[in-house]
């Protein structure tokens, strides 16, 4: 299995930008599809973002369509999420996923997760 560590979360205003970053150890990064999932208090899992082995496809819900930005750099073994146009709605510990294919992804049928980082979005 590979190994998934988050960063980049933190407190932003409304409207404001984050990045977060995850970076993978273990098995061939490229071998994975990547994916983001963000889970707020008293709120199940939800699927934010995923992408494709070669970083070609990605896929989001329609909650942040426009607004993130899944991209991966296969070289550095890392998968990062672009997050514009914050919103308190957003507030959540965002986590890093991996699986076979982005199809899996988006029904949560998940490989390996990371540890999450808090992303907090205030009023």
């Amino acid at each position: 299995q590979v190994q998934l560590v988050e960063s980049g979360g933190g407190l932003v205003q409304a409207g404001g930008s984050l990045r977060l970053s995850c970076a993978a150890s273990g098995r061939t990064f490229s071998n994975y599809a990547m994916g983001w999932f963000r889970q707020a208090p008293g709120k199940e899992r939800e699927f934010v973002a995923a992408i494709n082995r070669s970083g070609g496809g990605t896929a989001y819900p329609d909650p942040v369509k426009g607004r993130f930005t899944i991209s991966r750099n296969n070289a550095l073994n890392t998968v990062y999420l672009q997050m514009n146009s914050l919103m308190p709605d957003d507030t959540a510990v965002y986590y890093c996923a991996a699986a076979s294919l982005v199809g899996q992804i988006t029904r949560h049928l998940i490989d390996c997760w990371g540890h999450g980082t808090q992303v907090t979005v205030s009023s």
